[in-house]
């Protein structure tokens, strides 16, 4: 892996000309329930909530496709699981909740077409369609649903739509985040982001966009997007935008699921780096948070709880991405993970290659956050005072003047300067800015330790 990297920066000049929150589920597995009349009312209610949070999405994906309508599909989406609530009590789940709701959906929306056939004499013709060229799902494989997943993300990233559009109506459609949750990762308004999602809707029926996967000439040009969509899902799983938790693990999960149908579909390079990225990130999870739920710090983990088998997965796809001489930012950052996933503590870690590949990165996504985290990387290598300067110049510039972590990173190193007052000053405005309860835990703590 060091070999690699350091191929990797002596190459550099020639590259460089790329909802759900947590609820208790129930004991008996969801997809092995066997049909019982005796099946308790509130069990079945705590299946339908567990399904809905870990199934909703695949269902609204092949609704989507059999129906040809976003709207259409997520209100039988929302029928569908009305109709569980309603028949599961009494007839038993199904062993196959997933495909039952599909097949629940499709007829509710086509008793609802049929309904509307008064208005719009073209209607019946529809439903018709829907009805003799979409199968029964009751009993349909769990692969083509998966492939209707990933269709549906290549739909939502279409040319014709602009980049954060494809994001935001991805994120929302295929991933089931919510519209605030966005906006937040976008660090624009709710109504902005609403908006966008629905002028995209009106985009894709209006163009008559066909659901479908793209043909392998067109698959490069939407996978930006795709891959920006799938690393946004990572990071909110990873790291909370808010609320009461600081991970969300299953959407971290489900991104890296999205993220070997990718490797499956088209193994490009940054597809591969994506993946490792996100694998060894995910790697240190059960060291991150402490047992109040708190964040912990990278160089206060026990390392002994990384994932071993993640790491040696993600490092072999970095260096098989590497390799490809084609990579990007992605393969780049997984690059950045590995290095610390080789290391035995944080005073071990090769700062020197890490800042080395920050400067590559930097030529490639001169974001501010990319700046940032190459001034953290500069402070473990030369000292608290170099990383500060660098930090210092980012927020005047008013690049990150909304950004929490750019607060709190300024901070420490003021803190370890022994500058405490101005410390204090930096973690309250960390404080302020963060929306997630345990980071204001984190930084309540840390003031109550400048006092």
């Amino acid at each position: 892996m060091r070999i690699a990297i350091r191929l990797l920066i002596a190459y550099r000049s020639r590259y460089l000309t790329l909802d759900g929150y947590e609820i208790k589920r129930p004991e008996r597995p969801v997809t092995t329930v066997e049909k019982s009349k005796s099946f308790a009312a509130d069990d079945v209610s705590a299946v339908v909530e567990a399904v809905y949070l870990t199934e909703s999405r695949r269902v609204f994906a092949t609704l989507v496709r059999i129906l040809g309508d976003f709207d259409l599909a997520e209100d039988a989406l929302h029928d569908a699981f009305a109709v569980a609530l309603e028949k599961w009590p009494g007839e038993g789940v199904p062993r196959n909740p997933r495909a039952w709701l599909i097949s629940a959906g499709r007829f509710k929306a086509i008793d609802v077409i049929r309904r509307r056939a008064r208005l719009d004499a073209s209607l019946p013709d529809i439903a018709e369609h829907i009805e003799r060229n979409s199968k029964d799902w009751s009993d349909c494989e769990d692969q083509t649903i998966e492939d209707d997943r990933l269709r549906l993300i290549f739909i939502c990233c279409h040319p014709a739509l602009s980049q954060v559009a494809r994001v935001a109506l991805t994120l929302r459609e295929v991933c089931g985040l919510k519209t605030e949750e966005i906006a937040r990762a976008y660090i624009t308004s709710t109504p902005t982001i609403g908006q966008r999602i629905v002028r995209a809707r009106a985009r894709i029926r209006q163009d008559g966009i066909p659901y479908q996967l793209p043909g392998q000439p067109d698959l490069p040009e939407r996978l930006d997007a795709v891959l920006q969509v799938v690393y946004l899902v990572f990071n909110e799983g990873y790291s909370a935008t808010s609320g009461d938790s600081h991970l969300r693990p299953l959407l971290s999960t489900e991104a890296i699921r999205l993220g070997r149908l990718l490797v499956e579909l088209l193994p490009e390079p940054e597809v591969m780096g994506l993946l490792a990225l996100m694998l060894l990130n995910e790697s240190r999870r059960e060291s991150r948070t402490s047992p109040t739920g708190d964040p912990v710090l990278l160089a206060d983990q026990d390392r002994s709880l990384w994932r071993k088998d993640f790491i040696e997965e993600g490092i072999a796809l970095v260096e098989r991405s590497l390799v490809s001489k084609r990579f990007g930012p992605y393969t780049l950052q997984a690059a950045i993970s590995a290095v610390h996933a080789e290391a035995k503590d944080c005073k071990e870690t090769d700062w020197a290659q890490i800042v080395a590949l920050y400067t590559v990165l930097m030529r490639i996504d001169g974001s501010p956050v990319v700046a940032l985290n190459r001034a953290v990387a500069i402070a473990m290598r030369d000292g608290p005072e170099a990383g500060l300067t660098i930090i210092d110049s980012i927020i005047e510039r008013g690049d990150l003047n909304d950004y929490h972590l750019a607060y709190s990173a300024r901070a420490d190193m003021l803190r370890r300067l022994g500058r405490y007052q101005e410390a204090r000053t930096a973690y309250e405005r960390a404080l302020a800015l963060t929306h997630q309860l345990p980071e204001r835990r984190f930084f309540e703590r840390r003031l109550a330790e400048l006092l």
